[in-house]
């Protein structure tokens, strides 16, 4: 496969690094200085107030720059340089130019294609009959919402298209999203979700010369319709009551004005601070949380029987039937005090379940939506410590929009029976008829 000299993707990589010069703020990345110069001077004749105004200056920027390349690669073709004198290895001469339109990912723009006599010259960059170069973009942006490292990313784009890209350059088109990542973390929510799971998980950041473990806080959201819908993602270096009560706050801002049910995992405090902010909410401990809090307190040879009997009391098909399960569970497992303490210091939460029809019960009981969620993510977090927190949201993003394109076209399962239990429990009626209507 032909290449175009190095000097010229050189060029393509200076001039695509100042593709969004708001995202580049943003980012806060060292640039060389070269690279600094131009984007000054971009600015500078440009004067942009917008992100419009800057791909419109992109775009008068974007096609001396394909014309030089697509030069660079017609020298390589017929081996000399315009305006060489010296003796030709081949009859073949340049022949002026063509008109092309081609669409980029600020907009179109009009280039002028250089021309062999004997029409041979199929350049790489923009092929014959090819006028989107913007799939490089959006192959990078897949890339890297899959969890493959800049490393792995280049030497793709090298087997694919012949030439390497910078981990600068790939880090500034995946800096495209920020922009849709900012909008998606302040957009307006719901009114009502009938149940939130919130969960946290931890993945590591460099920061400067050391790294650190961040706490990756999610929210996932049951709407009235039966959608599932992510909330949002905030950063922390630790999980903590304090932390949560600042993010139901913002959620509560930015338009939720009820939640039915919260299912929580064993945070401190975590259940008074949802309360504190949506004072009617129905809080839930994860059961699945307790299985694995009180099993460290029981040998492994005895797990199987004694999971076996838990599934008795908080799977119970009555309220009557869970609390005689809960006494025999308790006099069968005596020997580990340490188990039994977890469910007795826990067991209203178990007591409540039964408080709503078995539909809403199986929604209620556990977190593991969100943490289906965070196991998605973990997927592409697996490669390492991320650079900074844009580089780890940019791929979480990436990944939710992923799986909300798999959401799109399904629903909560059995959830007109849910709907149908909670338009007929006593102190749930009135709250959700107000947001059916």
């Amino acid at each position: 496969m032909r290449t175009a000299p190095t000097s010229q993707f050189s060029f393509f990589v200076v001039c695509l690094k100042y593709s969004d010069w708001e995202v580049i703020l943003l980012t806060k990345s060292k640039r060389d200085q070269k690279s600094a110069e131009l984007a000054k001077q971009i600015l500078e004749n440009y004067q942009p107030e917008t992100v419009e105004d800057m791909q419109d200056a992109l775009k008068d920027i974007f096609g001396p720059m394909f014309e030089t390349m697509l030069k660079g690669e017609m020298n390589h073709h017929l081996g000399y340089e315009s305006n060489d004198k010296r003796e030709k290895e081949t009859d073949n001469r340049r022949n002026g130019y063509g008109k092309k339109t081609v669409k980029t990912s600020s907009g179109t723009l009009d280039i002028d294609v250089p021309r062999d006599r004997d029409a041979s010259f199929n350049p790489e960059l923009i092929p014959k009959r090819k006028t989107d170069v913007s799939a490089i973009e959006n192959k990078v942006i897949s890339m890297y919402a899959r969890g493959m490292s800049q490393r792995d990313i280049s030497s793709t784009i090298e087997d694919i298209y012949g030439f390497s890209v910078s981990h600068e350059m790939i880090s500034d088109i995946t800096d495209q999203v920020l922009p849709e990542l900012e909008e998606w973390q302040t957009r307006p929510l719901k009114n009502c979700y009938a149940f939130v799971f919130v969960d946290c998980m931890y993945t590591t950041i460099r920061n400067e010369y050391e790294t650190r473990k961040y706490a990756v806080y999610t929210i996932l959201g049951y709407t009235m319709e039966g959608q599932k819908e992510i909330l949002g993602l905030w950063l922390n270096e630790t999980e903590s009551k304090h932390k949560w009560m600042q993010i139901f706050d913002e959620i509560k801002s930015r338009g939720v004005e009820d939640i039915f049910f919260i299912s929580i995992d064993g945070v401190s405090g975590l259940e008074e601070g949802a309360h504190a902010i949506f004072p009617d909410v129905i809080v839930q401990r994860c059961i699945v949380h307790l299985i694995r809090n009180s099993i460290k307190y029981v040998p492994s040879k005895d797990y199987k029987a004694f999971t076996k009997a838990l599934r008795k009391v908080y799977g119970a098909p009555s309220l009557k039937a869970c609390l005689s399960a809960f006494e025999s569970f308790k006099q069968q497992w005596a020997a580990y005090p340490g188990a039994i303490d977890v469910w007795a210091r826990n067991f209203n939460h178990v007591e409540q379940l039964f408080d709503y029809g078995s539909a809403i019960r199986k929604v209620m009981y556990t977190t593991n939506a969100v943490e289906s969620i965070h196991s998605s993510f973990r997927k592409v977090t697996k490669k390492g410590a991320f650079p900074n927190e844009n580089a780890l949201l940019k791929v979480l993003f990436l990944r939710i929009k992923e799986l909300e394109s798999k959401w799109e076209s399904g629903h909560i399962q059995n959830w007109a029976m849910v709907m149908n239990q909670l338009l007929i429990h006593d102190d749930l009626k009135d709250r959700v008829l107000k947001y059916l209507e």
